[in-house]
Protein backbone atom coordinates (compact mmCIF):
# COMPACT_ATOMS: atom_id res chain seq x y z
CA UNK A 1 0.00 0.00 0.00
CA UNK A 2 3.11 2.54 0.80
CA UNK A 3 4.02 1.93 -3.01
CA UNK A 4 0.88 2.41 -4.38
CA UNK A 5 0.18 5.25 -2.24
CA UNK A 6 3.55 6.61 -3.50
CA UNK A 7 3.52 6.23 -7.04
CA UNK A 8 -0.12 7.65 -7.39
CA UNK A 9 1.09 11.23 -6.89
CA UNK A 10 3.56 10.83 -9.79
CA UNK A 11 1.20 9.73 -12.07
CA UNK A 12 -0.91 12.52 -11.94
CA UNK A 13 2.23 14.73 -11.98
CA UNK A 14 2.62 13.02 -15.48
CA UNK A 15 -0.95 13.33 -16.41
CA UNK A 16 -1.07 17.20 -14.62
CA UNK A 17 1.94 18.58 -16.47
CA UNK A 18 1.17 16.01 -20.03
CA UNK A 19 -2.16 18.46 -19.49
CA UNK A 20 -0.09 21.39 -19.55
CA UNK A 21 2.20 20.59 -22.30
CA UNK A 22 -0.88 19.95 -24.40
CA UNK A 23 -2.72 23.11 -24.07
CA UNK A 24 0.50 25.29 -24.66
CA UNK A 25 1.37 23.44 -27.81
CA UNK A 26 -2.71 23.96 -29.13
CA UNK A 27 -3.54 27.05 -27.23
CA UNK A 28 0.04 28.90 -27.63
CA UNK A 29 -0.08 29.59 -31.78
CA UNK A 30 -3.93 30.50 -31.67
CA UNK A 31 -2.47 33.27 -28.78
CA UNK A 32 0.73 33.85 -30.83
CA UNK A 33 -1.94 34.56 -34.33
CA UNK A 34 -3.91 36.94 -32.04
CA UNK A 35 -0.69 38.80 -31.41
CA UNK A 36 0.34 38.62 -34.86
CA UNK A 37 -2.32 41.01 -36.03
CA UNK A 38 -0.04 43.59 -34.73
CA UNK A 39 2.12 43.12 -37.75
CA UNK A 40 -0.40 42.17 -40.47
CA UNK A 41 -2.80 44.93 -41.76
CA UNK A 42 -4.47 43.39 -44.76
CA UNK A 43 -7.61 42.60 -43.79
CA UNK A 44 -7.91 39.77 -46.62
CA UNK A 45 -4.79 38.34 -44.44
CA UNK A 46 -6.42 38.85 -41.20
CA UNK A 47 -9.37 36.16 -42.17
CA UNK A 48 -7.05 33.60 -43.78
CA UNK A 49 -4.84 33.70 -40.35
CA UNK A 50 -8.10 33.66 -38.32
CA UNK A 51 -9.37 30.80 -40.76
CA UNK A 52 -6.53 28.46 -39.88
CA UNK A 53 -7.38 28.55 -36.10
CA UNK A 54 -11.48 29.39 -36.51
CA UNK A 55 -12.70 25.52 -36.39
CA UNK A 56 -10.39 24.24 -33.60
CA UNK A 57 -9.24 27.29 -31.50
CA UNK A 58 -12.82 27.31 -28.97
CA UNK A 59 -11.27 23.43 -28.22
CA UNK A 60 -7.88 23.84 -26.55
CA UNK A 61 -8.76 25.04 -23.53
CA UNK A 62 -10.22 22.08 -22.69
CA UNK A 63 -6.66 21.32 -22.06
CA UNK A 64 -6.37 24.09 -19.13
CA UNK A 65 -9.48 22.67 -17.85
CA UNK A 66 -8.54 19.02 -16.93
CA UNK A 67 -5.26 21.03 -15.64
CA UNK A 68 -6.98 23.21 -13.19
CA UNK A 69 -9.10 19.88 -12.56
CA UNK A 70 -6.22 17.84 -11.86
CA UNK A 71 -4.80 20.54 -9.43
CA UNK A 72 -7.93 21.10 -7.57
CA UNK A 73 -8.97 17.31 -7.38
CA UNK A 74 -5.87 15.49 -6.55
CA UNK A 75 -3.43 18.29 -5.37
CA UNK A 76 -5.97 20.11 -3.13
CA UNK A 77 -2.66 21.22 -1.03
CA UNK A 78 -0.79 23.07 -4.09
CA UNK A 79 -4.42 24.60 -5.58
CA UNK A 80 -5.43 26.25 -1.92
CA UNK A 81 -1.34 27.50 -1.81
CA UNK A 82 -1.01 28.63 -5.25
CA UNK A 83 -4.25 30.26 -6.06
CA UNK A 84 -4.19 33.01 -3.12
CA UNK A 85 -0.29 33.80 -4.17
CA UNK A 86 -1.12 34.26 -8.00
CA UNK A 87 -4.94 35.61 -7.66
CA UNK A 88 -4.02 38.66 -9.66
CA UNK A 89 -2.02 37.10 -13.38
CA UNK A 90 -5.30 34.01 -13.19
CA UNK A 91 -7.94 36.65 -13.39
CA UNK A 92 -6.03 38.70 -15.48
CA UNK A 93 -5.55 35.50 -17.84
CA UNK A 94 -9.25 34.53 -17.38
CA UNK A 95 -10.76 37.84 -18.38
CA UNK A 96 -8.06 38.51 -21.14
CA UNK A 97 -9.30 35.16 -22.75
CA UNK A 98 -12.80 35.95 -22.08
CA UNK A 99 -12.61 39.02 -23.73
CA UNK A 100 -10.42 37.40 -26.99
CA UNK A 101 -13.10 35.13 -27.27
CA UNK A 102 -15.81 37.66 -27.64
CA UNK A 103 -13.63 39.90 -29.80
CA UNK A 104 -13.13 36.57 -31.95
CA UNK A 105 -16.56 36.11 -32.80
CA UNK A 106 -17.73 40.21 -32.96
CA UNK A 107 -14.96 40.56 -35.35
CA UNK A 108 -16.96 39.02 -38.51
CA UNK A 109 -20.03 40.11 -36.94
CA UNK A 110 -19.06 43.32 -37.01
CA UNK A 111 -17.61 43.33 -40.59
CA UNK A 112 -17.67 46.86 -42.05
CA UNK A 113 -18.41 48.99 -39.31
CA UNK A 114 -16.45 51.33 -37.06
CA UNK A 115 -16.88 48.66 -34.22
CA UNK A 116 -14.35 46.26 -36.03
CA UNK A 117 -11.56 47.47 -35.28
CA UNK A 118 -12.35 48.00 -31.81
CA UNK A 119 -12.85 44.05 -31.95
CA UNK A 120 -9.85 43.26 -33.34
CA UNK A 121 -7.80 45.63 -31.17
CA UNK A 122 -9.24 43.25 -28.20
CA UNK A 123 -8.07 40.18 -30.10
CA UNK A 124 -4.74 41.26 -30.49
CA UNK A 125 -5.03 42.85 -26.52
CA UNK A 126 -6.31 39.60 -25.42
CA UNK A 127 -4.21 37.28 -26.43
CA UNK A 128 -1.25 39.24 -25.78
CA UNK A 129 -1.96 39.39 -22.12
CA UNK A 130 -3.10 36.33 -21.62
CA UNK A 131 0.30 34.78 -22.93
CA UNK A 132 1.85 37.51 -20.69
CA UNK A 133 -0.05 36.36 -17.51
CA UNK A 134 0.60 32.82 -18.28
CA UNK A 135 4.11 33.29 -18.53
CA UNK A 136 4.08 35.55 -15.27
CA UNK A 137 2.21 32.38 -13.44
CA UNK A 138 4.62 29.85 -14.65
CA UNK A 139 7.78 32.26 -13.21
CA UNK A 140 5.68 33.25 -9.71
CA UNK A 141 6.02 29.22 -9.23
CA UNK A 142 9.17 28.56 -10.47
CA UNK A 143 10.93 31.92 -8.17
CA UNK A 144 8.79 29.84 -5.39
CA UNK A 145 6.12 30.72 -2.80
CA UNK A 146 5.87 31.90 0.29
CA UNK A 147 4.25 29.26 2.73
CA UNK A 148 4.44 28.36 6.36
CA UNK A 149 2.77 25.68 7.95
CA UNK A 150 1.42 24.73 4.56
CA UNK A 151 -0.75 28.12 4.05
CA UNK A 152 0.66 31.11 1.57
CA UNK A 153 2.21 33.68 3.57
CA UNK A 154 3.11 36.27 1.05
CA UNK A 155 1.79 39.40 -0.08
CA UNK A 156 0.02 39.87 -3.11
CA UNK A 157 1.89 41.13 -5.23
CA UNK A 158 5.09 38.41 -4.45
CA UNK A 159 5.10 37.34 -7.72
CA UNK A 160 5.63 40.85 -9.67
CA UNK A 161 9.39 40.53 -10.25
CA UNK A 162 11.69 40.84 -12.89
CA UNK A 163 12.01 37.18 -13.06
CA UNK A 164 7.91 36.66 -13.58
CA UNK A 165 8.27 39.87 -16.31
CA UNK A 166 11.08 38.09 -17.82
CA UNK A 167 9.14 34.69 -18.11
CA UNK A 168 6.15 36.55 -19.34
CA UNK A 169 7.69 38.01 -22.31
CA UNK A 170 9.66 34.61 -23.34
CA UNK A 171 6.49 33.19 -23.05
CA UNK A 172 4.91 36.15 -25.18
CA UNK A 173 7.84 35.71 -27.87
CA UNK A 174 7.53 31.84 -28.05
CA UNK A 175 3.97 31.64 -28.62
CA UNK A 176 4.07 34.52 -31.69
CA UNK A 177 6.43 32.13 -32.80
CA UNK A 178 4.26 29.18 -32.75
CA UNK A 179 1.38 31.29 -34.03
CA UNK A 180 4.36 32.23 -37.10
CA UNK A 181 5.35 28.99 -37.87
CA UNK A 182 1.94 27.54 -37.61
CA UNK A 183 0.95 29.95 -40.64
CA UNK A 184 3.78 28.86 -42.65
CA UNK A 185 2.50 25.42 -42.41
CA UNK A 186 -1.24 26.60 -43.33
CA UNK A 187 -1.20 29.79 -45.43
CA UNK A 188 0.90 30.26 -48.97
CA UNK A 189 1.58 33.25 -50.47
CA UNK A 190 2.23 36.99 -49.15
CA UNK A 191 1.30 35.61 -45.63
CA UNK A 192 3.64 32.76 -45.83
CA UNK A 193 6.43 34.41 -46.68
CA UNK A 194 5.56 37.32 -44.03
CA UNK A 195 5.47 35.03 -41.42
CA UNK A 196 8.93 32.82 -42.40
CA UNK A 197 10.28 36.91 -41.57
CA UNK A 198 8.41 37.24 -38.52
CA UNK A 199 9.57 33.92 -37.51
CA UNK A 200 13.48 34.47 -37.64
CA UNK A 201 13.25 37.55 -35.52
CA UNK A 202 10.96 35.85 -32.83
CA UNK A 203 13.24 32.62 -33.10
CA UNK A 204 16.43 35.00 -32.08
CA UNK A 205 13.85 36.41 -29.51
CA UNK A 206 13.06 33.32 -27.81
CA UNK A 207 16.46 31.98 -28.14
CA UNK A 208 17.73 34.72 -26.23
CA UNK A 209 14.58 34.22 -23.51
CA UNK A 210 15.43 30.47 -23.11
CA UNK A 211 19.11 31.64 -22.49
CA UNK A 212 18.20 34.44 -19.76
CA UNK A 213 15.37 32.11 -18.10
CA UNK A 214 18.12 28.93 -18.16
CA UNK A 215 20.95 30.77 -16.22
CA UNK A 216 18.85 32.89 -14.09
CA UNK A 217 16.61 30.08 -12.51
CA UNK A 218 19.67 28.23 -11.07
CA UNK A 219 20.19 30.97 -9.23
CA UNK A 220 17.09 30.81 -7.28
CA UNK A 221 17.17 28.72 -4.90
CA UNK A 222 20.22 26.26 -4.23
CA UNK A 223 18.37 22.98 -4.93
CA UNK A 224 17.58 24.31 -8.32
CA UNK A 225 21.26 24.39 -9.01
CA UNK A 226 22.55 21.41 -7.07
CA UNK A 227 19.59 19.87 -9.69
CA UNK A 228 21.62 20.96 -12.53
CA UNK A 229 25.34 20.82 -11.78
CA UNK A 230 25.54 17.86 -9.16
CA UNK A 231 27.04 14.47 -10.51
CA UNK A 232 25.40 12.20 -12.06
CA UNK A 233 22.39 14.50 -12.64
CA UNK A 234 24.58 16.32 -15.04
CA UNK A 235 24.23 13.03 -17.49
CA UNK A 236 20.62 13.26 -17.58
CA UNK A 237 20.15 17.08 -17.78
CA UNK A 238 23.21 18.30 -20.35
CA UNK A 239 21.28 16.73 -23.33
CA UNK A 240 18.44 19.73 -22.86
CA UNK A 241 20.72 22.46 -23.88
CA UNK A 242 22.06 20.61 -26.48
CA UNK A 243 18.39 19.84 -28.08
CA UNK A 244 17.65 23.17 -28.02
CA UNK A 245 20.62 24.45 -30.03
CA UNK A 246 20.18 21.71 -32.28
CA UNK A 247 16.06 22.54 -32.98
CA UNK A 248 17.48 26.07 -33.17
CA UNK A 249 19.43 25.00 -35.97
CA UNK A 250 17.08 22.94 -38.12
CA UNK A 251 14.10 25.77 -37.76
CA UNK A 252 16.67 28.53 -39.08
CA UNK A 253 17.43 25.77 -41.78
CA UNK A 254 13.35 24.86 -42.26
CA UNK A 255 12.43 28.85 -42.75
CA UNK A 256 15.55 29.28 -45.03
CA UNK A 257 14.75 26.30 -47.53
CA UNK A 258 11.05 26.58 -47.34
CA UNK A 259 10.37 23.54 -45.41
CA UNK A 260 6.31 24.09 -44.39
CA UNK A 261 5.83 21.62 -41.24
CA UNK A 262 9.58 21.56 -40.12
CA UNK A 263 9.66 25.46 -38.38
CA UNK A 264 6.35 24.40 -36.35
CA UNK A 265 7.71 20.99 -34.83
CA UNK A 266 10.86 22.83 -34.20
CA UNK A 267 9.41 25.04 -32.44
CA UNK A 268 7.35 23.00 -30.49
CA UNK A 269 10.54 21.30 -29.86
CA UNK A 270 11.95 24.32 -27.91
CA UNK A 271 8.47 23.98 -25.66
CA UNK A 272 8.73 20.55 -24.83
CA UNK A 273 12.39 20.79 -23.55
CA UNK A 274 11.54 24.21 -21.62
CA UNK A 275 9.07 22.74 -19.93
CA UNK A 276 11.26 19.47 -19.55
CA UNK A 277 13.87 21.32 -18.45
CA UNK A 278 11.87 23.13 -15.94
CA UNK A 279 10.31 19.92 -14.72
CA UNK A 280 13.38 18.65 -14.11
CA UNK A 281 14.67 21.60 -11.82
CA UNK A 282 11.58 21.98 -9.55
CA UNK A 283 11.32 18.37 -9.05
CA UNK A 284 9.82 16.78 -7.18
CA UNK A 285 8.33 20.31 -5.61
CA UNK A 286 4.41 21.18 -6.22
CA UNK A 287 4.80 24.41 -4.22
CA UNK A 288 8.26 25.02 -4.67
CA UNK A 289 10.76 25.75 -2.90
CA UNK A 290 9.17 23.82 0.44
CA UNK A 291 6.48 21.49 -0.51
CA UNK A 292 6.71 18.08 -2.24
CA UNK A 293 3.98 16.30 -4.74
CA UNK A 294 3.30 14.06 -1.68
CA UNK A 295 2.99 16.94 0.68
CA UNK A 296 0.05 18.81 -0.84
CA UNK A 297 -2.10 15.26 -2.53
CA UNK A 298 -5.36 13.98 -1.73
CA UNK A 299 -6.02 10.66 -0.15
CA UNK A 300 -4.62 7.75 -2.05
CA UNK A 301 -8.60 6.16 -2.58
CA UNK A 302 -9.47 9.94 -3.85
CA UNK A 303 -6.76 9.89 -6.06
CA UNK A 304 -7.52 6.31 -7.61
CA UNK A 305 -10.97 7.34 -7.80
CA UNK A 306 -10.06 10.32 -10.05
CA UNK A 307 -7.76 8.09 -12.06
CA UNK A 308 -10.31 5.64 -13.19
CA UNK A 309 -12.54 8.65 -14.83
CA UNK A 310 -9.84 10.29 -16.02
CA UNK A 311 -8.87 6.69 -17.87
CA UNK A 312 -11.97 7.14 -19.40
CA UNK A 313 -12.37 10.57 -20.41
CA UNK A 314 -8.62 10.90 -21.71
CA UNK A 315 -8.68 8.68 -24.84
CA UNK A 316 -12.01 10.26 -26.00
CA UNK A 317 -10.35 13.87 -25.41
CA UNK A 318 -7.55 13.06 -27.63
CA UNK A 319 -9.56 11.26 -29.76
CA UNK A 320 -11.72 14.09 -31.22
CA UNK A 321 -9.02 16.81 -30.85
CA UNK A 322 -6.63 14.78 -33.39
CA UNK A 323 -9.65 14.12 -35.51
CA UNK A 324 -10.90 17.83 -35.48
CA UNK A 325 -6.88 18.98 -36.33
CA UNK A 326 -7.06 15.97 -39.25
CA UNK A 327 -11.04 16.92 -40.50
CA UNK A 328 -9.26 20.90 -41.35
CA UNK A 329 -5.86 20.22 -42.02
CA UNK A 330 -4.10 21.44 -45.39
CA UNK A 331 -3.71 24.86 -46.30
CA UNK A 332 -5.86 27.80 -46.58
CA UNK A 333 -6.27 30.20 -48.77
CA UNK A 334 -8.45 33.82 -49.30
CA UNK A 335 -10.88 31.99 -50.98
CA UNK A 336 -11.44 29.85 -48.25
CA UNK A 337 -14.32 30.56 -45.13
CA UNK A 338 -15.15 29.18 -41.90
CA UNK A 339 -17.57 31.63 -40.87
Amino acid sequence: MMDFAHWLPIVWAVILVAAITIYVILDGFDLGIGMLFALERDQGRRDVMVNTIAPVWDGNETWMVLGGAVLYGVFPGAYATLLPALYLPIVLMLLALIFRGVSFEFRIMTRGTAREALWEVGFMAGSGIAAFSQGVILGGVIQGIAVTNGEFTGGALDWLTPFSVLCGLAVMCGYALLGATWLVWRTTGVLEASCRKWAVWLAIGLFAGIVAVSLWTPLLHAPYLRRWTDWPNILFVAPVPVLVAVLGALLAMGLRRGHSRVPFLCALGWFFLCLSGLGITVWPYAVPPSLTLWDVSSPPSSQFFQLVGTAILLPIILTYTIYSYRVFRGKVTEADGYH
